[in-house]
């Protein structure tokens, strides 16, 4: 997949997900998120 197109699908993924919730809604799903990708990169590590 090209970079740009990535970054668009995340884009709006984001979006999609994010309407029709909450400011607090998203905030929590932003630290999930983040979570997630912080714990897989840290897997990621140690498969090597």
């Amino acid at each position: 997949m090209n970079p740009c197109a990535f970054v668009n699908f995340v884009s709006l993924l984001a979006c999609e997900i994010a309407d029709d919730k909450s400011a607090d809604e998203i905030a929590i799903l932003a630290a999930l998120f983040t979570q997630l990708g912080d714990t897989l990169a840290t897997l990621a590590i140690f498969k090597d």
